[in-house]
Order: structure tokens, then C-alpha cells, then sequence
């Protein structure tokens, strides 16, 4: 993707929406076209301005949940991730299958979050890593071949850091490598795990993890 990310912050508690675009704003690569408070303004943002990606607060007037679908059956491109402090696991189900990108919890940085938009802009998906093994848990996976034993020990390496939510970028300077070489190890994750994103990588991780514990 190239130039700046157009973005969208929907959220009724000014203090921190502002926290947000001022954050966001202060980096080149963003661009805030619109902000609200509610459903309403969540629908109108995109219908006006179609932002690269839509920030979404869960308890907001209208509930930011029904918003997802409302908005979705008029733009089915956009992308959305909420940004809560809803760990609730109906919250998370329910914003994943009305079609939101992206879960992400109030707690984090400004530098994450910015990783977290890029990564979805890009195409990706994310979830919050201190849900994504009670998503897990909760859904019931289906049991097949481990295929971890076919990753090599620097594959596990940065499926690990990716998983605690970590963009390429990051895992690269980390193992002091390139971030097309991260993104090359992404790719082979991705194949031999039989999976389409980083989400689906971690969940399958962290699943791979709590069997080993048992």
C-alpha cells in the first residue's frame, strides 16, 4: 500500500479519541479524515470520506457492534477493527463475524497500535493476543496433523514474536534480520501451517502451545 493511511476514530470519550488522532496524526503516514461519537457519525465517516480504516469504539451511542454490519452491506471493502476495553468473548465472536479486521484493546501503545493499522491496511487481520487463545478455547478447533514439527527453529522464532503481536518490522530488528526475510519466513509460516494470515497463525500457535501443556 502506498501513501498516507487514511483513517476514520469513532469513539464518545473525547479525551481519549483525541489522545488517539493526535498520536496517530503526529506520524506522517496517517491521515485523519474523520472523527465521531456514534453509530450515526461511524456510518456517515465512511460513507464520506471511505477511510482505509475505520477505528471503532464498542459502548458508543448506537453500540459500535451495529455499526459493523450497517456499514459493511453499504461499503463491503471497508475495513474495520474496534478499539475497546471489551475483553467479553461475545464482543470479540460477535465483531469477527459481522466482518471487523481487527480487535484491539485499549491498553496498547501508540507505536503498537500504528503496527496494528499498517499490518490490517496491508490486508492482515489481528486480534488482540490475550484473546486469541481463549478464542481458541471457546470455538473448538478441529483436530488434524501437527504440522509445527515441519517449521525450522527460526520459523518458530518469529511465528512466537508475531504472535505476541509484533509487525515485521519489529521481529526484524529484534533478530537483528531484514524485514523481507521476516516477511519470507511469514510466507512459509503461512504454508506449512496451512493458514491465510497472521491471526490464524497465532491462534494456531497458542493452541499448539496448550497442548504441549497438557
Amino acid at each position: 500500500m502506498t501513501g498516507a493511511i487514511s483513517l476514520g476514530v469513532i469513539d464518545d470519550h473525547p479525551l481519549f479519541r483525541e489522545g488517539v488522532i493526535r498520536s496517530l496524526a503526529e506520524m506522517d503516514e496517517f491521515n485523519i479524515v474523520g472523527e465521531g461519537s456514534s453509530k450515526e457519525d461511524a456510518f456517515r465517516i465512511a460513507m464520506e470520506h471511505r477511510p482505509d480504516i475505520l477505528l471503532l469504539d464498542i459502548s458508543m451511542p448506537g453500540g459500535g457492534l451495529d455499526a459493523i454490519p450497517l456499514i459493511l452491506e453499504q461499503i463491503p471493502s471497508q475495513k474495520i477493527v474496534m478499539l475497546t476495553v471489551s475483553e467479553a468473548s461475545d464482543d470479540l465472536m460477535t465483531a469477527l463475524k459481522s466482518g471487523a479486521k481487527g480487535y484491539v484493546l485499549k491498553g496498547v501503545g501508540s507505536q503498537t497500535l500504528a503496527d496494528i493499522i499498517r499490518s490490517i491496511a496491508a490486508g492482515h487481520s489481528y486480534v488482540a493476543p490475550t484473546l486469541s487463545a481463549r478464542l481458541i478455547s471457546e470455538s473448538g478447533s478441529g483436530t488434524r496433523s501437527n504440522p509445527f514439527n515441519a517449521l525450522t527453529d527460526r520459523e518458530r522464532e518469529v511465528l512466537e514474536l508475531a504472535s505476541a503481536g509484533l509487525s515485521n518490522k519489529h521481529i526484524g530488528l529484534k533478530l537483528d534480520l531484514h524485514e523481507k526475510t521476516i516477511k519470507h519466513h511469514m510466507t512459509q509460516i503461512f504454508t506449512k501451517l496451512e493458514v491465510s494470515n497472521r491471526t490464524e497463525a497465532a491462534m494456531a500457535f497458542r493452541d499448539e502451545l496448550d497442548r504441549r501443556r497438557q
